[in-house]
């Protein structure tokens, strides 16, 4: 998987991050597209939530479609085209998805806008699935984590600054734009058009870039393909599942009488809640029933067998539901009177800051990679986080936000850093950490209102930050040959993105936005239970479960 030679190949790299950077930019932004959406189409939040389900339910089926075309031909296709082609062909897709974009803003349709998402997002599941192998073969096996974490910063760059942007781009101006008033002009959607015509130009650009970089390796593996028939039937069936039941629940709100009575006066929708439920019970049980099968009689199960990948698959779900879901929901969240009625472009310094979060923590956890002494690494510790504050802060300065109601979460970031020295550098006991820590910043979050309970749900982004790379780590640890196939799987837990924050959306619209946050608590209960169940579970397998965390989603 690695290259033979001594040194990095630094222009490659530098070439293959900048894909990491798009899927921050557009991830991240929803948060602030997502109200902006609510207000202009008179949707209610189960609705408006859907943009997640279709950017993230993008990357499960574009995931699943390679798994399901691999199986099909006998042979990994990502592999035979190579991880460089795979780029380009990801990218070429998410320019295809950008012009989808710009004709549907300019005709002004929620469901075209929804498909135009899901297109890009299409794009960013191939190339999600190509780029981490792909800048982890770019060099020496001992410098990998560096060019990850290289990557995963240069992601949270994105989804720092992103919110910002598209900020600007909607609303043309940072801060004084009541939302309401503003999606009602006719040309609110306008800038949009504009912003996807850089996107789509930066696509093609960054294409070509790949295409005709003679520096950039075709990146290809000696891999022997394992097929995995009934996983892939399993995960057929599920999927088949989800969109009967998605498809009905659609198809409600085309319904003149449930407009009526669910949107328009406000009812209750109940069985609405029970079918979003239903799509959260069927992923849950369907994959403890693939794991118990599997066990009992491994044959065409593949990497199922182990418990430590199906439970991490589900925490990789869990994980990006929660750190989607919180985000989504804030804007909502900030607009009722005991949060300030904060809105519109006032919103963005609160979303880039939960991103900006991430982006804190994960530099913090990149500081082990490239192996300081044992005192450097402590005060390094302290110091890099406040250094990721900093770039925060400058970043929501320079768009003219004021930063001052920000000063005070510089607290929070010490409940961050001791979170890392308890956690000594093992993932799963960071996980069971920072998992415990997301549970009391939530239920601080529902116990209070105002400053403090902003605070305590944006600090979900501090605590999230390393969940990715010590998921997966431990994830696929012990799987041998089912590495490839195990870590395919895991990418298509993405879709806890798409299905966690319209399940949140529903219960909002039933008993209340702030109420609607015992969602993440639960969603960090999991991701603790994890972190301390991999442990046993890897011992009694003899694997070493103390992995170098690595970079981030």
């Amino acid at each position: 998987m690695y290259n033979n030679e001594t040194k990095t190949n630094y222009p490659a790299l530098y070439t293959l991050i900048t894909v990491f950077f798009f899927w921050g930019f557009i991830g991240a932004s929803n948060g602030v597209f997502i109200p902006f959406c609510k207000a202009k189409f008179g949707l209610d939040q189960f609705q408006s939530q859907l943009i997640d389900f279709a950017f993230y339910g993008a990357y499960y089926l574009g995931a699943l479609l390679l798994f399901a075309f691999s199986s099909f031909i006998k042979k990994d296709i990502l592999n035979a085209w190579g991880f460089k082609q795979g780029i380009i062909n990801g990218l070429l897709i998410s320019a295809v998805g950008a012009a989808a974009m710009i004709f549907a803003v300019s005709q002004g349709n929620y469901y075209m806008i929804l498909g135009a998402l899901f297109i890009v997002a299409l794009g960013f599941s191939l190339q999600q699935t190509s780029a981490q192998p792909f800048a982890a073969s770019l060099g020496p096996a001992h410098t990998a984590s560096n060019r990850l974490n290289l990557a995963g910063g240069i992601n949270s760059f994105g989804t720092t600054i992103g919110p910002i942007v598209v900020s600007i781009a909607l609303f043309g101006v940072a801060t004084g734009v009541n939302i309401e008033e503003f999606a009602q002009k006719a040309d609110s959607l306008d800038k949009m058009e504009i912003l996807y015509v850089f996107v789509g130009a930066l696509f093609l650009i960054a294409a070509g870039l790949f295409f005709f970089s003679k520096k950039l390796p075709a990146g290809k593996l000696p891999a022997t393909f394992e097929p995995a028939k009934k996983a892939l039937n399993t995960l057929l069936i599920i999927t088949a599942a989800l969109i009967v039941i998605f498809a009905y629940i659609f198809s409600r709100y085309e319904d003149p009488e449930f407009v009526t009575r669910f949107i328009e006066n406000k009812e209750k929708d109940y069985l609405g809640l029970g079918l979003t439920i239903s799509t959260l019970l069927i992923i849950v049980l369907g994959l403890l029933f693939a794991n118990t099968a599997a066990r009992k009689s491994p044959e065409g199960w593949g990497a199922m067998r182990y418990p430590q990948l199906v439970l991490g698959m589900l925490g990789i779900f869990t994980y990006v539901g929660v750190e989607v879901t919180i985000q989504s929901n804030l804007g909502e969240l900030l607009g009722t009177d005991a949060f300030g009625n904060i809105t519109g472009s006032a919103i963005a310094p609160f979303i880039s800051m939960y991103w900006g979060s991430m982006m804190i923590g994960r530099w913090a956890g990149a500081i082990t990679v490239f192996n300081p002494s044992n005192s450097l690494r402590k005060i390094l510790l302290i110091i890099v986080p406040y250094i990721a504050f900093g770039v925060v802060l400058a970043a929501n300065a320079i768009s003219g936000q004021d930063i001052t109601p920000l000063y005070a979460y510089a607290g929070l970031i010490l409940i961050q850093i001791g979170g890392f020295f308890l956690g000594q550098d093992r993932p799963a006991k960071t996980l069971m950490i920072f998992g415990i820590l997301g549970m009391i910043s939530m239920l601080i979050g529902l116990a209070t209102t105002g400053t403090t309970a902003i605070y305590a749900f944006m600090s979900g982004g501090l605590f999230c930050s390393i969940m990715w790379p010590a998921i997966f780590s431990l994830g696929i640890a012990g799987i041998g040959k089912y590495t490839s196939q195990g870590s395919a799987l895991m990418v298509m837990m993405i879709l806890g993105g798409g299905i966690i924050p319209p399940l949140q959306g529903k219960i909002s619209d039933i008993i209340g936005i702030h109420e609607s946050y015992f969602i993440p608590v639960l969603c960090f209960a999991y991701l603790a239970f994890y972190g301390w169940k991999v442990i046993r579970i890897l011992k009694e397998q003899g694997i070493d479960h103390e992995i170098e965390v690595g970079a981030g989603h």
